[in-house]
């Protein structure tokens, strides 16, 4: 039987395993997918006790993390610097990413146009770059960023020609996107104040629960997209990079995570 698992800090909302195993017994392949909680200190002991895994995920805030750990690195991993999903055999262990390809197609879902659009980038952790490469693809190129340690900002807009704005400063936008963790636990506010924005595009890469930043953006008359697609989008091609098979993403798939 094949091993895999899914390694982040907070674990316990991931529905990675729930999906996994859905496409796995769908599949039918011999496998079992499950979570592990971890802190900084255990990522390396991890791996190094893991050598009977087969492929494992990323989520927050390990993304670069195991960066330290790859022995190879895909070029789409090299570009955005951020894992989510790693492959072992071999003695090898691949770094690999599938957040661009989920973000990037759940917009173009929506017929999401990037020309002359401005984005506006909340957070610096692991998966915002992967979000400015996707956005790049899609055609944007004025992207600002903002977060509550500048310096994190200011590197990411160092690499990827991004516009640093003060915690608490808001830029006219096309779509903002939430890209911190704030939002997980139900009472979490990201302190800012867009109540007078209307008809704007409000993305929370969080796809479950629905977040204070999307309830209060849709009260206020603005299109809201929770990280349900894009979660799985990158799910999908992690599948097809372990197994070679592009599982299918139905009505019985998106039900798996509103259970």
């Amino acid at each position: 039987m094949k091993r895999f698992s899914v390694i982040g800090n907070p674990i316990e909302h991931s529905l990675s395993p729930k999906l996994h195993n859905y496409w796995l017994d769908k599949n039918k392949i011999d496998g079992n997918y499950d979570k592990k909680l971890l802190t900084e200190e255990k990522v390396g002991e991890f791996f190094k006790s893991n050598q009977n895994i087969s492929g494992i995920n990323v989520t927050v805030p390990f993304k670069k993390t195991v960066l330290n750990y790859c022995t190879e690195l895909s070029k789409l991993a090299l570009n955005s610097q951020s894992v989510n999903t790693i492959t072992l055999f071999d003695e090898k262990i691949i770094g690999d990413n599938t957040d661009i390809y989920g973000f990037e197609q759940s917009l173009k879902d929506l017929n999401f146009d990037g020309t002359n659009k401005t984005a506006f980038i909340l957070g610096a952790g692991g998966v915002v770059s992967s979000v400015v490469i996707a956005l790049n693809n899609l055609g944007v190129k004025n992207i600002f960023i903002s977060n509550r340690t500048k310096n994190k900002a200011e590197a990411l807009a160092k690499d990827y020609n991004l516009v640093v704005l003060d915690w608490g400063k808001i830029v006219d936008f096309n779509i903002v996107i939430n890209c911190t963790s704030i939002g997980l636990k139900p009472n979490d506010n990201l302190g800012l104040d867009f109540s007078n924005i209307k008809n704007k595009i409000f993305y929370d890469i969080i796809y479950k629960p629905k977040t204070k930043f999307l309830i209060d953006a849709e009260g206020s008359g603005n299109q809201i997209i929770d990280g349900k697609m894009m979660f799985l989008y990158q799910a999908q091609k992690s599948f097809e990079i372990w197994h070679g098979i592009k599982p299918e993403i139905n009505e019985e798939v998106t039900d798996l995570l509103n259970d």
